[in-house]
């Protein structure tokens, strides 16, 4: 087997150490003085730690027997940073404050590179917030720098697409969607901020001790951790995947068009497949509801990168015929980093145009699709920007630019083939595609807002009003202290106003 492959299998039995299994390196073998390696045997094992540590030494690393002064890194498996300081002060030892706890994963990848590899997000410990060193005789007063407290705010959160805690995150997304579908506001938001708050963590849970000290776990959603960690799943979320009514309003709000509403009377009418609803002569659809039976099957499959880049080609293309000097950029989800979606969104904003230019633009580009036979539907909402006199208090409000939704034709011969998600038999696909012409002055509040994701955005403005007594939205940022708007050119400077480090569009994925 290889050492790596080796490295990656679970705990083993312990057993007694054999005498002079662990000699320490010597000094002509090391090759990376600065490191000075111990690793924790807690829920690892003798036989694992005994095997990574004469690995790191053949490699090159100084890895001690014993803990001492002269450690710099301390690896482990399975615990928290707060497992790891409460381990220190058992043993009686006072960690120093540049002393660097880390996951064994960092230590596998170093094995794999043959020298130390980056020490990043992923491999850092984390200290729950309710740690405290007070048992200590000898207290630490801050913790290392590399483990940081969780916020409860998404957007004091670094979240990537890398998410350790699918299993949890997956279920309390099926929870807060029957929420939603039954309008529960309250219970949506609590599994939508534990969702978001596991998906920022370094670590998988793998037991309750795990969530002690992270916030925004209430009970009912540590009631789903601990079933899951129990028994491989959730009561609670089997009986939501087997509700007559979930699966009816998840059928049902697949189709463009329809929402919550319109699933209520659908589902109070009998209503359980959409074969039966399309054929149902006594109902009458909306437009947006009948182009989206028409082109159900291409809307409901997903967007892809490639299919996305395709469609931002054509909107440029489109937009720059008639504003050469408009900027125009791909938002959400796409921009967080995502490889596939629902919906191409797209800001498009003008620093040298006139205001009757800006708002004449989305009226030209439609018409020029329809000309090109590219238009399969479209809703234009003129802008009602100029009534507006403070940012919204509502964490969920819709902005006031133009905008348009509709429905593109795009032409398989226009994407790499490679990457597409063509269906057979069919030369182009229909796309769902949102355009949001704003003034150039707001374009900065706007991208922040269409970048998402959901919670980060609410969690920013809520993080706003509550922490900095300011209103944030898509249009503005106001002070309500200096009774002023803040101006910004970037989301960095967004950001700034806030007192907020700048967290990076494929960081916002909470």
């Amino acid at each position: 087997m290889d050492p790596l492959q080796m490295a990656h299998t679970g705990p083993r039995k312990k057993r007694a150490r054999p005498m002079g299994a662990s000699m320490a390196t010597t000094p002509q073998d090391i090759k990376f003085q600065d490191l000075v390696l111990f690793i924790l045997e807690k829920k690892m094992g003798t036989s694992r730690r005994a095997f990574l540590m004469e690995l790191a030494r053949r490699k090159g690393f100084r890895v001690e027997n014993e803990l001492s002064d002269s450690v710099t890194h301390i690896v482990a498996e399975n615990n928290s940073g707060s497992d790891v300081l409460e381990w220190l002060q058992v043993q009686k030892i006072k960690a120093s404050s540049q002393l660097e706890l880390l996951d064994v994963s960092w230590l596998i990848e170093c094995m794999g590179a043959g020298k130390p590899v980056e020490m990043t997000g992923k491999h850092q410990l984390v200290v729950r917030g309710d740690y405290s060193a007070s048992s200590n005789p000898s207290p630490q007063k801050t913790p290392p720098p590399a483990v940081k407290k969780i916020s409860q705010y998404a957007c004091q959160r670094r979240t990537t697409l890398n998410n350790h805690n699918n299993i949890f995150t997956d279920a309390f997304e099926i929870l807060a969607e029957n929420c939603e579908f039954r309008e529960n506001e309250g219970s949506y938001v609590v599994f939508m901020r534990a969702a978001s708050v596991l998906k920022s963590l370094p670590f998988t849970i793998i037991s309750m001790k795990d969530t002690q000290g992270i916030p925004c776990l209430e009970d009912k959603a540590k009631c789903v951790i601990e079933d899951i960690i129990e028994d491989g799943e959730s009561s609670e979320v089997k009986a939501v995947l087997n509700d007559e009514r979930y699966k009816s309003f998840k059928l049902f709000t697949s189709v463009f068009g329809v929402g919550l509403k319109t699933s209520e009377k659908w589902f109070r009418m009998g209503f359980r497949s959409l074969s039966k609803i399309r054929t149902d002569k006594t109902l009458k659809f909306t437009e947006m509801q009948e182009a989206g039976f028409l082109y159900y099957e291409d809307l409901v499959s997903c967007v892809t990168k490639a299919e996305a880049d395709a469609v931002s080609v054509l909107v440029k293309e489109a937009v720059w015929a008639f504003l050469p000097d408009a900027f125009v950029t791909m938002t959400g989800g796409f921009r967080r980093g995502k490889k596939v979606g629902h919906d191409v969104d797209f800001l498009i904003t003008s620093q040298g145009s006139t205001e009757e230019e800006q708002q004449q633009l989305l009226h030209k580009v439609l018409n020029l699709w329809k000309k090109e036979g590219l238009l399969l539907y479209s809703d234009l909402i003129e802008s009602t920007f100029e009534k507006l006199k403070l940012p919204s208090r509502k964490v969920d409000a819709l902005d006031h630019f133009q905008k348009c939704f509709l429905i593109l034709k795009l032409h398989h011969q226009r994407i790499d083939n490679s990457k597409s998600s063509q269906l057979q038999g069919k030369t182009w696909k229909a796309i769902r595609v949102d355009l949001v012409m704003c003034p150039y002055e707001c374009h900065a509040f706007a991208l922040l807002g269409w970048t998402g994701s959901r919670q980060f955005e609410r969690d920013i403005r809520h993080y706003a009003s509550h922490e900095r007594k300011m209103i944030l939205d898509n249009h503005a940022l106001y002070d309500k202290t200096k009774r002023i708007f803040l101006k910004a050119g970037s989301e960095e400077e967004i950001f700034a106003h806030l007192g907020l480090d700048y967290i990076e569009p494929w960081e916002r994925n909470a």
